[in-house]
């Protein structure tokens, strides 16, 4: 898990003007993963196999914005974040939306209450600075164990992050 939160905004901001832009969120359909160009991890990797992939939607821009794959853990009560990552377009200095990151959690956040799990999600950091990161930005906490930058969003930083964001499934 390697995404960055740039900015939590309620729905997405053009970063060039600063209008918000109405977000929506749905689960990515295979076609539309394989047609992906330039995005850093391939998201038809079997290492997804036991994931469901969600895309974060701009209203006005067909482009898919940022993806998360989840792998639901009923038995752990949880999802667990495999892997999330912004569109290439909202990269580096030049990106086009701010609030990517921020809205991917936020997805994975509205799936776990959605199955009974109160929010709960946790994640594998790709280093210490991400975790320190998520810990700052989304309000998780450090679990280490298993995996030495294993984080977790609990019941409390979920129900932030929801009020926080506006936007819905489509």
């Amino acid at each position: 898990m390697y995404v960055e939160v740039d900015k939590l905004t309620p729905c997405l901001e053009k970063a060039s003007t600063g209008d918000i832009v109405t977000t929506t969120y749905a689960t990515a359909e295979k076609s539309e993963l394989n047609s992906l160009k330039n995005w850093l991890f391939n998201w038809e990797d079997p290492y997804l196999k036991d994931c469901t992939v969600h895309k974060i939607l701009a209203v006005g821009d067909a482009r898919i914005q940022g993806l998360i794959a989840v792998r639901d853990e009923p038995d752990n009560s949880a999802l667990y974040a495999k892997i999330a990552e912004s569109a290439p377009h909202n990269k580096g200095k030049n990106k086009e939306y701010l609030g990517v990151g921020g809205h991917l959690f936020a997805v994975a956040v509205l799936i776990s209450m959605s199955k009974g799990y109160g929010g709960f999600v946790y994640m594998d950091a790709k280093n210490k600075r991400l975790v320190d990161h998520y810990i700052e930005i989304l309000g998780a906490s450090f679990v280490g164990g298993v995996h030495p930058f294993r984080v977790s969003i609990n019941e409390t930083a979920a129900k932030k992050l929801v009020e926080f964001y506006n936007f819905k499934e489509v």
